[in-house]
């Protein structure tokens, strides 16, 4: 099914504000209202002077009174409302986005997440999101209170005095073209601001996670001058953002200064050449300030509009991306699995033209132990990285049960797995959160046998491992991922450097639990201590992306080739 997606952030703006038309129309004429009441004051003066101090009419004073303050209360209750529609229309729109982002994010293809940077995809989620608000929020209802109060009063200063009004608004027209060009060169400022920002956030976010590895190596103080660094690039950006938003806000001022001169210099001739009352010229004034206070706004608007128009360009990219499981709608589930995997011929690289894995053929039969041994580099992860759907082959094809895997739903084929991942990425909470990843809703009787198989023995269930399981030695956390993966319970196991971290007594120990725990399900187990996988039913020695050995350890012990190699230089 085809995706939708906007072409420009004119249109995403205008698909937001159009999904919330409703509570806008409700917003609008509550505007209208707040609006239509605040005419009550600026016509006060008018009645004030020309009737009840220049004909007398005292009892009008009462009711001219009674008419301000009531409109204060119309206002006052307008403008209550708007903001509770209009603040919560924003945050739910906020909040809708930043879980589509966040959904955006989790279903991008593995190849589009590793060329993203942590921090720009933690300010898409957060900052950039939250800038929707202007388009639906409380700037919205400043935006539109503006336009609407300008038009109100605008209408009001023809009445009084056309001629007068259209030589103004003459004046006011003219700085038009100079913000109209300082607000097109906002944008691109807005952008690069936000660009740096999220590399700064992404860099802070790694030193803050690999400060023990920064103070081992001493680093601390080039981690400083690398973010201070970034700090002056931010700020050169910041420094011509105010510049060009100080110069448009002088214009503004010098425009706003000009109208009110216009006005006091025609409105005091019209008085003396009695073409106008002084209480016409007290109301016009009072119109002429409301008319003109929006022109001081507009440089902030035009700032807040930039600015939100640039985050959404941000926004837009990540809402772009295809998600990795497109299709799977329409695509078969995997039913009656039986737990056959076989690479046909299958290449792949990083770069295309500089392939990692050459050709590669194997069928590891359902029930069956694959072992894939071979030198750092030689294109085992990648292998993995395969058979987990994270990437697609160049050529070739991946086979489940005969069927090829680019024809499976990815829930569906991961679903069937259970995966240890070299990097044993812990999650900060509890032992038992952690475990229970495997599998959410499993009972703490499951969790409790699962830890036990793995020898999580090393901590209680519920004690905090702390951020990426800092608290843990590198042992104890695969103990916790192996755990994670036993008690999925899944047909297919995945192990990548399964047990590198353990110490003899515990490597031996979770081969005796898992020896149980993986009858019968298809295992692939990658290790460069050859001692874990004598066992194996058939092991596959790869050399720079190619499957130059295959067979069983004793049969590959006996031929003396490349295997036997690798087997007895860990045996010295």
């Amino acid at each position: 099914m085809k995706r939708e997606t906007p072409a420009s952030a004119w249109q995403l703006a205008r698909a937001i504000v159009w999904g919330q038309r409703g509570k806008l129309g409700l917003g609008l004429a509550l505007l209208f209202l707040d609006r239509a009441a605040g005419l009550v004051l600026p016509l006060a003066p008018k009645v004030l002077l020309d009737d009840v101090v220049g004909r007398r009419r005292t009892e009008l004073l009462l009711w001219l009174a009674a008419a301000v303050v009531g409109a204060a209360i119309v206002q006052a209750a307008a403008g209550f409302a708007l903001q509770r529609v209009l603040g919560l229309s924003a945050e739910l729109v906020v909040l809708g986005w930043r879980r589509r982002i966040m959904a955006r994010v989790t279903r991008a293809p593995a190849s589009w997440l590793d060329a993203q940077q942590t921090g720009a995809l933690l300010a898409r989620v957060m900052d950039d999101a939250s800038t929707m608000q202007n388009l639906v929020g409380a700037q919205l209802a400043r935006w539109a209170s503006n336009v609407v109060t300008a038009v109100f009063a605008f209408g009001a200063l023809l009445w009084i005095d056309w001629a007068m009004t259209l030589l103004a608004l003459g004046f006011a027209a003219l700085p038009g073209l100079g913000l109209h060009l300082s607000y097109r060169t906002m944008r691109p400022l807005f952008r690069e601001r936000g660009e740096l920002r999220a590399a700064l956030t992404g860099r802070l976010a790694q030193t803050l996670s690999g400060m023990r590895v920064v103070k081992a190596f001493a680093a601390e103080r080039r981690e400083r001058l690398v973010f201070a660094r970034g700090l002056h690039r931010l700020f050169r950006v910041m420094a011509r953002t105010t510049n060009r938003r100080g110069s448009m806000g002088a214009v503004a001022t010098v425009t706003y200064a000009g109208v009110v001169a216009i006005v006091l210099v025609l409105g005091a001739r019209a008085i003396l050449d009695g073409h106008m009352t002084l209480g016409d010229f007290a109301s016009y004034v009072a119109f002429a300030l409301m008319f003109a206070a929006p022109l001081v706004d507009l440089p902030e608007i035009a700032t807040r509009l930039s600015e939100t128009l640039a985050d959404l360009d941000r926004v837009r990219a990540v809402d772009a991306v295809a998600p990795e499981d497109e299709g799977d709608d329409e695509r078969a589930p995997l039913s009656g699995f039986a737990g056959t995997i076989a690479f046909d011929d299958v290449t792949f690289g990083y770069d295309p033209d500089a392939p990692v894995l050459h050709g590669v053929s194997f069928r590891a039969e359902a029930g069956t132990t694959t072992a894939i041994v071979g030198p750092s580099g030689a294109g085992k992860s990648t292998l993995f990285s395969l058979a987990l759907a994270f990437r697609r082959p160049d050529a070739g094809a991946i086979r489940v049960d005969d069927r090829d895997l680019a024809t499976v739903p990815l829930r569906d084929w991961r679903s069937k797995l259970a995966v240890v991942l070299q990097d044993d990425f812990l999650f900060d909470g509890t032992l038992a959160e952690n475990i229970a990843l495997g599998r959410p809703g499993a009972t703490r009787e499951e969790i409790e046998a699962a830890a036990t198989a793995a020898r999580c023995d090393f901590a209680a269930l519920d004690a905090a491992i702390g951020e990426r399981g800092l608290r843990l030695s590198g042992g104890q956390r695969q103990r916790v991922s192996i755990a994670r993966a036993l008690l999925k319970d899944a047909p297919v196991l995945l192990f990548d450097e399964a047990t590198s971290s353990l110490d003899g007594e515990s490597e031996g120990a979770v081969r005796e639990a898992m020896a149980t725990l993986l009858r019968g399900r298809t295992v692939l187990v990658i290790a460069h201590r050859l001692s874990t996988v004598r066992a194996a039913d058939q092991i596959l020695v790869l050399e720079r992306g190619r499957v130059v050995e295959r067979g069983t350890h004793a049969s590959l012990v006996l031929a003396g080739g490349r295997y036997r190699s690798l087997y007895e230089a860990q045996a010295l």
